[in-house]
């Protein structure tokens, strides 16, 4: 007889906040908190704890990302211009070659 094995769950970002969060407002004990999100007490501590650990980039990630897309958006533009530039010395030399 074959063995099933269990399929590992897999938990979105925005689950792992909300654990974390009610694990930071102390209004459950972790037992409370593990049931009723059916995880193991151990989970939520290592989800607090890097909540906690990561929650300076909450603040400096939007700006860091603005920043990163304008300067892409520049890019984007340079280049823009410069194929058309290109483009349009081409058009030109065509015209002079009669083609």
């Amino acid at each position: 007889m074959k063995e099933m094995k269990q399929k590992r769950r897999k938990f979105t970002a925005s689950f792992k906040v909300k654990v974390a969060i009610a694990a930071l407002k102390e209004r459950e004990s972790l037992s409370e908190l593990a049931k009723r999100f059916e995880l193991h007490p151990n989970q939520i501590s290592n989800w607090k704890k890097e909540f906690l650990s990561n929650a300076d980039k909450a603040f400096d990630g939007e700006k860091k990302s603005q920043s990163q897309e304008e300067m892409d958006v520049e890019k984007l533009y340079e280049k823009i211009g410069r194929l058309e530039m290109e483009r349009d010395f081409l058009k030109k030399s065509l015209r002079k070659t009669g083609l």
